[in-house]
């Protein structure tokens, strides 16, 4: 089975969200399973095309507009990556080092799809099935589907994958002279809200939509930056596939960044030894409740609550709970948090930026990770955390609703509630201190959560059993 996979980020080449990590992950474990899964994505003038070895595979030219653009299509010789890696080079469009922000974005994307198009359409090759990530390639779809030019590719299935639905890369029909030979009945594929809309149109012209966690499907059609209409019409087309993780890389008993490995059978001794590094790093008594933040300071994350919830639990519980957040971002929540380590250094400490080697000892000697999150479409920090016997206290919502059970209900292991306020984080963190203090407890829920299967293997198995219900109806 020959899939591709179109992108415009993939971990390592540019990553700016967990859409790289997906697209990173997911074709390499495809592709152990027998699959023949191959990225597209931009070229990006950084680090890893300068590091690796190339070869041009195609070269062609194309019209964006009245605009004939030069492009080639590059492969990494090796497939270094566990997956055959493709980029599109178009000199002054498609080989900057940035990712987003261009003024020229728009065209810079249009031309991506246009050119992955040609270059498949031109070369002969018929791929079983063409996997879209994000409005950076949503308008691939429709034009397979709905332009001459492409005919040939009308009856290969699409699968549309949504990792934020908050983004749509919406631009008005004025432009829509950049597209290719359409035909002009179907036009209103690409309508939303009067503008063409890329995000809606592969919803409309996919085979199948997924989303990154089985509730966020649902909450799509309540919050999606005004498609809520769509995604409660096309519902039915849609699949929720939680995102896995790299179980090889979070891994307690093999992590090179712990000074202390260990399984679910020494997680009590393994856990106390990276605590004890942990805690006497930043200042903090190791005999007391951990509970950790990593993360962006961002209002989506929901760290405009953290500094007024942890100064409460602190005067609510006195000397009996510990708090240490790494993160950047609001400069008005990263104020806050460090006058609450200068007010409360024996029970907070804050680490401001990001620290990846930081970050696994966090998993690994933290007793809890606190994400209070107002949307949170999959989340990865939970799984990261659970693999490490580190409790997760999350907010109620997208994949962290699908992946944590209150521990106060039947096969529980973490800790949930309802509302980002700092009455529902505090009530929470009441919970976990008093959990810490039954030993037994704490030490069998943590060992049930690194029992736990959340690797790419099951997520790649769920979207392999996708395309194979879709693949025979050709």
């Amino acid at each position: 089975m020959r899939i591709f996979h179109l992108s415009a980020e993939c971990y390592p080449i540019a990553k700016v969200g967990g859409l790289a990590d997906v697209v990173g992950a997911l074709p390499k474990y495809q592709t152990l399973a027998g699959l023949q899964a191959a990225v597209v994505m931009p070229f990006y003038n950084r680090k890893f095309v300068h590091e690796n070895v190339f070869d041009v595979v195609f070269q062609g030219t194309t019209l964006l507009g009245t605009r004939r653009i030069y492009f080639e299509v590059l492969k990494e010789q090796t497939d270094k990556l566990g997956f055959e890696l493709y980029l599109i080079k178009i000199p002054g469009l498609l080989d900057r080092e940035n990712v987003y922000s261009y003024p020229d974005e728009r065209e810079q994307f249009l031309a991506f799809q246009i050119c992955f198009l040609d270059w498949i359409n031109w070369s002969g090759q018929t791929p079983d099935l063409v996997h879209c990530h994000d409005h950076h390639s949503g308008l691939v779809p429709f034009l397979m589907y709905h332009s001459n030019l492409y005919r040939r590719l009308a009856h290969i299935p699409t699968v549309f994958t949504i990792h934020n639905g908050q983004y749509h890369g919406a631009f008005g029909w004025d432009n829509l002279h950049y597209l290719p030979e359409i035909d002009f009945y179907k036009t209103g594929l690409l309508d939303w809200n009067g503008g063409i809309n890329p995000l809606a149109a592969a919803v409309k012209c996919c085979w199948k939509f997924t989303t990154v966690s089985p509730s966020y499907l649902h909450e799509l059609s309540i919050s999606s930056n005004g498609l809520e209409y769509l995604f409660y019409v096309e519902r039915d087309k849609g699949v929720g596939i939680i995102n896995g993780i790299d179980t090889d890389v979070w891994n307690a008993g093999t992590d090179l960044m712990l000074p202390e490995h260990f399984t679910a059978a020494t997680v009590a001794k393994g856990k106390q030894k990276n605590k004890e590094i942990l805690c006497e790093r930043f200042g903090l008594a190791v005999d007391k409740p951990l509970i950790s933040f990593i993360g962006r300071l961002v209002t989506e994350k929901g760290s405009d609550q953290l500094p007024a919830a942890i100064e409460r639990s602190i005067k609510e519980h006195g000397d009996k709970v510990n708090f240490l957040i790494l993160g950047a971002g609001d400069n008005a929540t990263e104020m806050s948090l460090n006058l609450l380590k200068q007010l409360y250094p024996q029970n907070c400490n804050v680490f401001i930026g990001y620290d990846e080697s930081l970050a696994h000892l966090i998993y690994a000697g933290a007793d809890f990770l606190l994400m209070p999150s107002r949307v949170e479409p999959c989340g990865l920090n939970q799984m990261y955390a659970m693999r490490y016997g580190t409790m997760p206290m999350v907010r109620s919502t997208g994949g962290l609703k699908d992946t944590v059970i209150d521990f106060g209900d039947e096969g529980g292991y973490g800790i949930r509630f309802e509302n980002v306020s700092v009455d529902d984080i505090c009530i929470s963190i009441t919970r976990a201190v008093v959990l810490y203090e039954d030993t037994r407890q704490i030490q069998a829920l943590r060992k049930r959560m690194m029992a736990l299967d959340f690797s790419w293997d099951r997520s790649a198995k769920e979207y392999i059993n996708l395309y194979e219900s879709l693949i025979p109806k050709i």
